[in-house]
């Protein structure tokens, strides 16, 4: 029942399909927010890199006490290579600090510009770091908690909420995500197709550098003499991924990370905005008849969008974007008995 169409969203004119509303954003605007960094240790010693962002006063204090938070908290996980820095993840915080809300954004081993100690790096499947967060979170005495998402983080969090399903802590009452890959299978074919082979560039630059980069430090651990072979996202997790983190290939790591297969589990409010044009999704992250049968999970199928884009139709790329308008308003929202509709 909880399929909200239409939507709401409009593009700018002169972003008229999903490259333009996915790189332009990505590219070109700027967003800065003043993060309070904060490093934890990991019970299998690494360690994980905190931004956390708000209206206090003082947050040296903030983080060295554990007095119970009045305000609520929004947990946001990045995307794909990404970083607290991100513009989508960025402008989200910006926004939802003036709007009275606590952030806080995580980084995923290797991502905070920092190599992490261990062997592993991170996947788009594994909640183990999410809900360890979570319990730090809570130690803070945080009382209210909203779990937020963006593409990869957005399976993140999506598996881990259906993993936890009714075992899930009270103080969670609420999630958003944006252009999420449910189906990873479909989405790497989908990256493979010759308009978002740039999308598959970008990343495997990055991410190859990583394993050169632990290579030098961990001789003999990775096969980095097929590195220069991989040309996609697929093929890095074929010969990186999946083997690292206990897989049988890289079909198996696709199979048992997409988080479609979790979302019926799901127990608290949470709203899912994939953009029919993001040109990083394949048909079946568009579970329309699934949206219809689920009391607790709404999703949102705007035709434009992008991937993490959604500029604003007026305002240029610096202003205020409808995906940080419509969490906010999905998470103040107090009565979500029925559809929520715009």
């Amino acid at each position: 029942m909880p399929l909200i169409a239409p939507s709401s969203y409009q593009p700018p004119a002169r972003l008229w399909n999903g490259h333009l509303q996915t790189i332009i954003p990505s590219l070109f605007r700027k967003v800065t927010v003043s993060y309070n960094r904060e490093r934890i240790e990991t019970p299998d010693d690494d360690f994980l890199d905190l931004d956390w962002s708000g209206e206090q006063s003082n947050w040296d204090a903030v983080l060295e006490s554990d007095v119970a938070r009045s305000k609520p908290l929004v947990i946001l996980s990045h995307g794909l290579e990404g970083s607290s820095t991100s513009q989508y993840l960025a402008g989200m915080v910006s926004y939802l600090t003036k709007q009275g809300f606590d952030c806080l954004a995580w980084h995923y081993r290797s991502c905070s510009g920092e190599m992490n100690r261990q062997q592993r790096f991170y996947h788009i499947g594994e909640t183990g770091d999410l809900h360890f967060i979570i319990q730090y979170a809570l130690s803070k005495g945080y009382q209210t908690i909203y779990l937020m998402g963006f593409s990869a983080g957005g399976n993140v969090t999506l598996k881990y909420l259906g993993e936890q399903g009714k075992s899930l802590h009270p103080a969670i009452r609420k999630a958003v995500v944006f252009s999420v890959p449910v189906d990873l299978l479909g989405s790497a074919h989908r990256l493979e197709q010759w308009d978002s082979l740039v999308y598959n560039y970008r990343f495997n630059r990055t991410l190859k550098r990583k394993v050169l980069q632990k290579a030098a430090v961990m001789p003999g651990v990775f096969p980095t003499e097929r590195i220069g072979k991989v040309r996609t996202i697929r093929e890095f997790d074929d010969l990186f991924t999946a083997p690292q983190n206990g897989f049988r290939d890289v079909t198996d790591y696709y199979t048992r990370s997409s988080s479609l297969q979790f979302i019926p589990g799901i127990a608290v409010p949470t709203l899912i905005v994939n953009a029919k044009n993001d040109p990083f999704l394949s048909p079946e992250c568009f579970p329309e008849q699934l949206a219809r049968e689920l009391p607790t999970v709404w999703m949102e199928f705007p035709e434009q969008g992008g991937h993490c884009g959604f500029p604003p139709r007026t305002g240029g790329i610096n202003g205020t974007y409808w995906s940080e308008e419509r969490a906010a308003s999905f998470l103040l929202e107090s009565n979500l008995t029925q559809p929520y509709v715009d």
